[in-house]
């Protein structure tokens, strides 16, 4: 009988492993987000371009997605760049770390970026523990610290901002509060050690849990889409929602800052979007506005201004509806744009939020 010679043999050995290797894995246990990192990882400094072009928020969900992702086997990295490029393979196996994330965004981000933006993947934003605390909700903070040493609330709340030391304070039950202050009232100069085993404690045990519980209420981020929809498309979506989640439907509607919600602004920050606000986007936007929102904004103009912006809007004779949604919108984002940067006051109508004067 005739011997299979010995370089055949060898080579179905391989054809063989070579099969077992080529048996497509299992994707699904990657998320978009992973998936994208682990073919940006891939690019390395190469995908300068494509880091560039993303918006912060993307980088940001890009870079935590990264830090998290571990050891990836080579085979799978294969299998994403063959489905998503169609055309790059044989990177081999690659490890997503924290340090590997920000020695990858230092060759194309400003180091201060970079930094600002590893200490939030970590947890909230801030130059040190302290910053990061005072912007931790007060009423996570204060769920924390109630189980804790009062002399201990007692350091960490003197190192927070007072108007958040106060917020937290509030929300303490009332015997342990009072006994906070007490030791704040009493407290001498802190060693240094002793502060260090504190922000040691805080950071391992508060924020890296605090990093990594915490989501983004997904009410929010539909409520951000819908303000970006045109009238139609919003109605339309959110009758369907009311269809099969009346209370999802109702939320997102609260969370929603709409061009309605203008009529809710003080003369002031009327003034103030009014000089920002490019003219024939205003005179598009209130040609389709209620009587009530363009009363507001031509009451705090001057006589000649709310003259003029009539004639424009009357001389634009017939306009589409898909502009003015357009306009609308442009002047709902400006408004938005202007209370982030803190020159004017959004009022969600609480009491609390209104103005004396």
């Amino acid at each position: 009988m005739a011997q299979v010679p010995a370089k055949a043999a060898a080579r179905g050995v391989e054809d063989e492993d070579r099969k077992n290797e080529e048996k497509p894995i299992d994707l699904s246990v990657y998320t978009g987000a992973q998936r994208a990192a682990i073919i940006l990882l891939c690019l390395g400094e190469n995908a300068k371009r494509l880091w560039e072009a993303l918006d912060e928020e993307e980088i940001k969900e890009l870079s935590q997605a990264m830090s998290s992702l571990g050891t990836v086997p080579s085979q799978a990295v294969e299998q994403l760049i063959v489905e998503f490029i169609k055309r790059l393979a044989g990177a081999g196996s690659i490890t997503g770390s924290y340090e590997q994330t920000q020695r990858l965004l230092v060759a194309f981000l400003p180091q201060e970026k970079v930094e600002t933006l590893m200490e939030e993947i970590r947890g909230p934003a801030g130059r040190n523990i302290w910053d990061k605390l005072t912007n931790v909700n007060e009423q996570v903070l204060a769920a924390y610290l109630k189980n804790e040493y009062p002399q201990t609330v007692a350091v960490v709340l003197s190192k927070v901002t007072p108007d958040h030391a106060a917020r937290v304070l509030a929300e303490l039950p009332e015997d342990f509060a009072a006994e906070c202050v007490q030791r704040m009232l009493a407290m001498e100069p802190v060693q240094r050690d002793v502060l260090d085993k504190i922000e040691l404690t805080l950071r391992s045990e508060f924020m890296s849990n605090l990093a990594r519980t915490s989501k983004r209420d997904p009410h929010e981020m539909m409520a951000e889409i819908f303000n970006s929809f045109d009238r139609q498309t919003e109605s339309r979506f959110l009758t369907a929602l009311e269809e099969r989640a009346r209370d999802a439907a109702d939320r997102i509607r609260a969370l929603m800052f709409t061009f309605e919600d203008l009529k809710k602004l003080d003369s002031t920050a009327v003034q103030v979007l009014l000089r920002q606000a490019d003219k024939s986007d205003l005179a598009l936007a209130l040609k389709g506005a209620s009587d009530g929102i363009r009363q507001l904004f031509l009451s705090n103009m001057s006589e000649r201004g709310a003259k003029l912006l009539r004639e424009d809007m009357t001389s634009m004779g017939p306009v589409r509806l898909k502009d003015v949604d357009a306009a609308q919108s442009r002047l709902v984002s400006l408004t938005k744009d202007l209370a982030a940067s803190g020159e004017i006051v959004l009022s969600d109508g609480k009491s609390e939020d209104e103005l004396i004067y």
